[in-house]
């Protein structure tokens, strides 16, 4: 199989700068334009699901695509963002502020750190796995399409390819495309495509992040 993993476009917190986690932020008028640009990009691709995290701005990036395929948009609960406690809502400045101490764990990169009310990375990279197990089992796809967050991918693909839980080498572009085989193994093919979105004129690559 192979899943076509897309991180939704820019939110409205995303254009502010705010930590959003879990909180059920709609897309930006920058990343409606990225997701009908995704629409464009995949709408020819032999893709025989659509599968998206339940939050709000998964799920509009992921509508234009699954109907230019003319499919329907699988909604996997466990593909939804970290879940970010006390930082939500904060721009990253407020919470070094307001919390030092856990901001200070948080940059350290500590796998086990849970933020106050949420979860861990390692918690997201079990999360992440399981949801894209239970996306392969879901039925006889070759090609899937996954519309998701930055950190939930960066934490699936951890597991996914034994990268260690306290390392995180990825950073994901609102309305990028990153794809994998999963055969009898995990290889990734490309990651972070952007081509899609720089020829409708909408690329915006001045922000990553897992939050």
């Amino acid at each position: 199989m192979q899943l076509i993993c897309i991180r939704h476009g820019q939110s409205q917190f995303n254009s502010e700068g705010r930590i959003q986690g879990q909180w059920d932020t709609p897309l930006s008028e920058l990343g409606q334009a990225q997701a009908q640009a995704l629409a464009v990009a995949l709408g020819h691709e032999p893709i025989d699901a659509v599968f998206s995290s339940p939050l709000r701005r998964a799920v509009q990036t992921a509508l234009p695509t699954a109907a230019a395929l003319g499919q329907e948009v699988r909604v996997v609960p466990g593909l939804q963002e970290i879940n970010a406690g006390l930082f939500q809502g904060l721009l990253w400045s407020e919470i070094e502020v307001r919390y030092p101490d856990e901001a200070r764990r948080w940059l350290a990169h500590e796998p086990d750190f849970v933020v106050p009310g949420g979860e861990s990375r390692a918690q997201l990279m079990q999360r992440g796995r399981a949801a894209f197990e239970e996306i392969r089992r879901s039925g006889p796809f070759d090609r899937v399409a996954v519309f998701t967050h930055g950190g939930l991918l960066g934490a699936a693909l951890k597991s996914l390819l034994d990268i260690p839980a306290a390392r995180n080498p990825f950073g994901f572009f609102n309305g990028s495309i990153t794809r994998i085989r999963w055969d009898a193994h995990v290889k990734l093919l490309t990651l972070n495509e952007t081509e899609h979105l720089r020829a409708a004129a909408v690329e915006r690559l001045d922000r990553t992040g897992d939050l």
